[in-house]
């Protein structure tokens, strides 16, 4: 079940999803709703931001899991972690914070305002940027609204981190148990069921049980890969489902967790005649989703009210060769670290 990284099409699908959030994001950040966003028209459920970002946290639960299962080395992996998110996470938030706010805001008093504290803060807690008021009058008037996913997308690797230490890893029906209790979670505050301590409806309603849950339904694909194949008409089957399911606010992610699941690793796992030409590629994926909304509340901003279509269009023109920048000046040369100390203890044993 597991391919090659030339064989697999892991980037492919980060980049269409990276994709996907923009696609969202272009009619909801003009109109401050999402009457014209496509998704929520064909559905009345899900957006495509929404669709996308449960796809990212499916595909990364399959692939930290593995990570930990292939290199079970707690500072090890904590390193790889680390240098994966905290990098590209830091310069975006500081060229959000730097360059992008004061161009919302009359840049005096912003800079008179900006807690440089509280910058450090978010960047450490992987906190989107909290700045003084910009761009106000427009319908969305925050820096970069995309952020908020990857401090919970970290936690889900400290989670990976403190169950492959205490076991829950290797024994993987902890791991599903925890997966389905998730889910369960999910469900009984979506029904609105009385709770018996406050506190806890607060963490029931945050987006971490939701995507929690889904990364770790994506570790439950990796860990239980043995027990199911993919077919075609399990991929068929697996799509009408989805389908079917979009409709329902509230099965909606359990679908997607599952059948979705299974269609989403399907298309990652198929050989496609452009797989291994687009692996050569660099994965830009993780600069398009930190980028996007800064560029695309930029365009709102100083652009006239044309069709937000239009500007999806030059937002793309323009996100895509800023993350290749980021990719190749920021992540990537950070990336090389990954393995350093490793590579050097190799090196000694071997004088």
């Amino acid at each position: 079940m597991g391919m090659a990284r030339h064989q697999n099409n892991f980037n492919l699908l980060r980049l269409l999803l990276a994709l996907l959030v923009l696609l969202s994001h272009a009619p909801e950040l003009q109109d401050g709703d999402r009457h014209r966003e496509l998704l929520t028209q064909l559905f009345h459920t899900l957006s495509f931001g929404e669709l996308a970002v449960d796809g990212f946290f499916l595909l990364s639960g399959y692939l930290i899991v593995q990570s930990w299962d292939l290199d079970p080395v707690p500072a090890q992996f904590l390193r790889k972690r680390v240098l994966r998110i905290y990098p590209g996470f830091i310069v975006a938030s500081l060229v959000c914070v730097y360059i992008v706010a004061p161009l919302g805001a009359d840049a005096t008093r912003y800079f008179r305002e900006l807690s440089t504290t509280t910058v450090a803060l978010c960047l450490a807690v992987l906190h989107g940027p909290i700045t003084p008021p910009v761009f106000e009058g427009l319908p969305e008037p925050q820096v970069n609204g995309s952020m908020w996913t990857i401090m919970r997308e970290f936690a889900c690797y400290l989670a990976v981190l403190l169950l492959g230490v205490s076991g829950g890893v290797r024994h993987r029906g902890v791991w599903l148990a925890l997966t389905v209790a998730g889910f369960a979670a999910y469900l009984y505050a979506s029904f609105g069921l009385p709770l018996p301590w406050a506190p806890l409806g607060l963490l029931l309603n945050d987006p971490i049980v939701r995507l929690g849950s889904l990364f770790f339904a994506g570790g439950c694909f990796y860990l239980y890969r043995d027990c199911y194949r993919f077919t075609r008409r399990g991929a068929l089957v697996a799509a009408v489902v989805v389908l079917a399911l979009m409709f329902s606010r509230r099965y909606v992610e359990l679908g997607l967790a599952t059948f979705g699941g299974y269609l989403l690793f399907y298309f990652a796992f198929r050989p496609m005649w452009l797989t291994e030409s687009f692996n050569k590629l660099p994965d830009i994926s993780y600069g398009v989703y930190l980028y996007g909304w800064p560029v695309q509340t930029l365009l709102v901003a100083y652009l006239p009210p044309v069709s937000p279509w239009l500007k999806l269009g030059l937002a793309c023109a323009i996100v895509l060769p800023i993350s290749v920048l980021s990719c190749y000046l920021v992540e990537q040369p950070m990336l090389r670290w990954k393995n350093a100390r490793r590579r050097v203890a190799a090196a000694s044993v071997g004088t």
